[in-house]
């Protein structure tokens, strides 16, 4: 039996820390297949082509960039919307099943168009659009221009993305493919993977999922994860099934009971992270990850940098251009650290850039 919030034992900052690096493979590399671990993952945040690909390579042990590219050709992974209405890379199976789960979070986006669609029938819009996109992929201007001549008077921006939210719309090969270039066309995800979506899971099944890749974790931070509300039900009806805990600051935190929780002293060696990785955006109180002086470095505007763990924490950005990665602490770091940033990012570049040069060098630190 569960016992309640206020008896609930606490896990301090760095024990919750180290509890999410195992969950997301990040304490020790995983010998995971690339398609193995997108789906222990639940898919990889992946508005741009490479962060996929260092999010990989920070985790897996024998990753090589051409390992994702494969099953991305095989159609076992694919590139979609979902998850906060932002493009992942995600297993076929997920793609099917998950994006109908938090459709939710689309409908709130389209829903910020509707002066631009007025007199527009969104299930007609729907129909003549997976027509199209099944007939041969087509680029988002080639679906836009031919959705105008239906709607001549819409938004052509809010046909964009009325299509988009409404129709499960997967980038095809090969674009998404590393080391190769190729403007977004669109399918639906049933054309390319060849069998109808599936039943959206029932709620409870992917929480437990949430857990095992991102616990322990509040009802807030999954409603974070998948842009999803009113998941407080959900988490009741498993609490019989659940361990509770509380943090630092006696927020309630939800685990699967045989999930491992690393001491806090567990060692955390250095990771070089992608731009949206999913361990800083899958959290609402990302304080496990980021310090609370560090809050809002790793962003300006709608970008995200490239991250540096030391320690398990947020500790500084880094740049990889004209033959050098740059790393870029966010305060001094002892002579031991940066002997293995230094260890870690060469590790890096021998994954992900074989056979070409790198300088590795430590730039300023930076500044607010």
């Amino acid at each position: 039996m569960t016992k309640t919030t206020a008896t609930a034992p606490v896990l301090g900052t760095r024990a919750l820390n180290r509890a999410t690096l195992g969950r997301q493979l990040l304490l020790s590399r995983s010998p995971l297949s690339a398609t193995a671990a997108v789906e222990h993952l639940l898919g990889l945040q992946a508005q741009n082509v490479k962060p996929p690909y260092y999010a990989l390579a920070a985790r897996l042990d024998g990753f090589r960039p051409e390992l994702l590219s494969a099953a991305m050709e095989a159609r076992d992974v694919v590139r979609i919307v979902t998850l906060r209405s932002t493009i992942h890379t995600h297993t076929a199976e997920d793609a099917l099943t998950l994006r109908p789960l938090v459709q939710a979070a689309r409908d709130r986006e389209l829903g910020q168009f509707r002066k631009g669609l007025t007199g527009v029938d969104l299930d007609r819009l729907a129909a003549i659009g997976r027509e199209l996109v099944e007939e041969e992929p087509r680029t988002m201007k080639q679906l836009r221009e031919a959705l105008l001549t239906e709607w001549p008077d819409a938004d052509p921006f809010a046909l964009s993305v009325a299509a988009r939210c409404t129709l499960p719309l997967v980038q095809v090969t090969p674009r998404g493919l590393w080391g190769r270039s190729g403007q977004v066309a669109l399918t639906t995800a049933e054309h390319w993977l060849g069998r109808p979506a599936e039943p959206a899971p029932a709620p409870d099944a992917t929480v437990l999922r949430y857990l095992a890749a991102f616990g322990p974790a509040s009802v807030k931070d999954m409603q974070t994860w998948a842009g999803l509300t009113r998941l407080r039900e959900v988490f009741e009806r498993l609490r019989p099934r659940l361990t509770v805990f509380r943090d630092e600051n006696r927020a309630e935190l939800f685990d699967l009971p045989d999930a491992p929780r690393p001491d806090a002293d567990t060692p955390a060696p250095p990771r070089f992270l992608p731009e949206f990785d999913n361990l800083l955006l899958s959290h609402a109180d990302r304080s496990r990850v980021v310090p609370a002086d560090l809050k809002g470095r790793t962003w300006r505007g709608n970008q995200a940098y490239r991250t540096l763990l030391v320690d398990g924490f947020v500790a500084g950005l880094w740049k990889l251009e004209e033959g050098t990665l740059t790393v870029e602490p966010f305060a001094r770091l002892t002579r031991a650290q940066r002997d293995e940033v230094t260890a870690e990012g060469e590790r890096m570049l021998t994954v992900m850039h074989p056979g070409e040069a790198y300088d590795v060098r430590f730039g300023t630190v930076a500044q607010p």
